[in-house]
């Protein structure tokens, strides 16, 4: 697997972990979203600074006070099961008292036969909704997970054999992400997982050649089954989630 550089994500400050801790955050998310929360626990556990009361919980509305509140939402393969879910959580009460909220797809969303557009358009117009409704609620973005691919030899072979690839797949959710970031670059805060998924410790980006174009992949020392967060991979999407949130 070929290697890019790419920086590394910087630890949080004093101030910014005070900004963490004033703010109530609902998180919506299934498999690898417990791995980050996980991750967010471990972080929790050796610093003391991170005063961040973790709630599991469907109605984050009846929380007061300053809260990360998160919760399994939809089925995966069924991203639009994820849009109503998360809506509809908003729409108990959150949605109109303000604060941040965030969901993600899995990679078992994507697979070498989504129509990445028609996807992608159906979750525009799910966060352009509840935007207008809740003008005074943030909404982040978050990239699509990514799994590890098998070897290109081995992808071009399944493909005489009229077999799907794992890195068919990278693609589509390469694509989804690519329309995320462009839509929303500038105007909305992301929480760029794809990025952290795919950066090697040594700042290097896990990536396959389509063509002229790099499609990144997960890291294989950052998951325990080629899809999965692992305790390396866990604690580097937590940091880069808890800076992303400190920063609003």
């Amino acid at each position: 697997m070929e290697t890019t550089t790419a920086s590394n994500p910087p630890g949080l400050s004093d101030q910014q972990i005070a900004s963490l801790a004033s703010k109530k955050i609902f998180f919506g998310h299934r498999s690898v979203g417990n791995n980050i929360v996980q991750g967010m626990k471990d972080l929790i556990s050796e610093d003391p600074r991170l005063k961040i009361n973790i709630v599991k919980s469907a109605d984050p509305q009846s929380l007061s006070g300053p809260a990360f509140v998160e919760f399994e939402i939809g089925q995966n393969g069924d991203p639009q099961s994820k849009n109503r879910a998360f809506g509809a959580i908003l729409d108990k009460g959150m949605g109109a008292q303000g604060g941040v909220a965030m969901y993600k797809y899995c990679y078992a969303d994507i697979d070498s036969s989504t129509d990445v557009h028609a996807m992608f358009e159906s979750y525009r117009q799910a966060a352009q909704t509840l935007k207008a409704k809740y003008p005074t609620l943030k909404l982040v973005h978050i990239t699509v997970p990514l799994t590890t691919v098998e070897p290109t030899v081995k992808a071009w072979a399944k493909r005489l054999l009229g077999k799907a690839t794992s890195q068919d797949s990278n693609v589509k959710r390469h694509r989804f992400n690519q329309l995320l970031k462009q839509t929303y670059a500038g105007a909305d805060s992301i929480f760029d997982l794809a990025e952290v998924e795919s950066t090697h410790r040594d700042g290097s980006r896990s990536f396959f050649m389509r063509g002229n174009e790099r499609i990144y992949t997960l890291a294989p020392e950052l998951t325990f089954d080629g899809g999965h967060l692992n305790e390396a991979g866990r604690r580097a999407a937590a940091g880069q989630m808890l800076l992303v949130l400190s920063q609003l």
